[in-house]
């Protein structure tokens, strides 16, 4: 069941590309600067198209299991995010809105209705929808323009962390100087060694978006290390997008 638990934090966060206006530049590199100037460039960049339309090639790891799924996903931004999990046959579907979770599996012949209280009791952090949908946009969980933020040179990298940590985790960002969207973002839950780190090896511009063709997830517990890694094969912005859900009556309500 342990594979079923992380198919459905990735049904609960699953979400992502990215937009952006403006070019990218490839030979941009880093220069002095203030974390309130390079903070202010992430969120001039921010995700700014309604729909998503796309196809994506979900691989699971643990060290015990090692599993591919196809996943269609379909987002009204700030609204809702809908997923369609399977392997020949569908594994899962999945609604995500600001105020509630909504999951069922044909295969297992169960399911799961809650709210984002749950996100907290799975991975120890306290998230809300608009913050689990940045993550995936490769923008920063929290609006960083609002944070007092230390800046650091690395690597061609702008690393940003904030002076004041939350009091339920501590939250780091690598900003990359091409794009000013993300690199990597990672959040630490030290009292319960609980880790999650998102990585944006590449990114793709297309008709005046910029997306990350590759997002890799690494979930880490007391007991496992569990990676996801989610390859964008087709996606569309700004295109109608129908999607209904409806928990088919007999299934057996999922615990954790």
């Amino acid at each position: 069941m342990r594979f079923l638990k992380y198919i459905f934090i990735l049904s609960i966060l699953i979400s992502s590309c990215k937009s952006n206006k403006k070019l990218i530049d490839a030979n941009a590199i880093v220069k002095n600067s203030s974390s309130k100037k390079i903070a202010k460039k992430h969120k001039a960049v921010s995700f700014d198209k309604q729909t998503i339309d796309a196809k994506l090639k979900v691989n699971f790891n643990n060290g015990t299991t090692n599993q591919n799924l196809s996943v269609q996903m379909k987002m009204i931004k700030d609204k809702v995010i809908w997923l369609r999990g399977s392997k020949f046959i569908t594994i899962f579907k999945a609604e995500i809105t600001p105020t509630h979770f909504k999951y069922y599996s044909p295969l297992f012949k169960n399911y799961f209705e809650g709210d984002f209280s749950m996100i907290k009791e799975v991975l120890g952090v306290d998230l809300n929808f608009d913050q689990l949908q940045n993550l995936f946009l490769g923008q920063t969980i929290k609006d960083i323009t609002k944070q007092k933020l230390s800046i650091e040179l690395s690597k061609n990298t702008y690393i940003l962390n904030p002076e004041k940590q939350d009091s339920f985790y501590n939250i780091f960002y690598t900003i990359n100087p091409t794009h000013f969207k993300l690199d990597e973002q990672r959040i630490e839950n030290k009292e319960k060694q609980l880790g999650l780190t998102i990585k944006y090896p590449n990114y793709k511009l297309s008709n005046a978006v910029i997306y990350p063709t590759v997002i890799e997830i690494n979930v880490k517990d007391k007991e496992t290390n569990t990676a996801l890694k989610l390859e964008y094969k087709f996606i569309e912005f700004d295109v109608p997008v129908k999607m209904s859900f409806n928990i088919p009556k007999g299934y057996k309500r999922f615990e954790f």
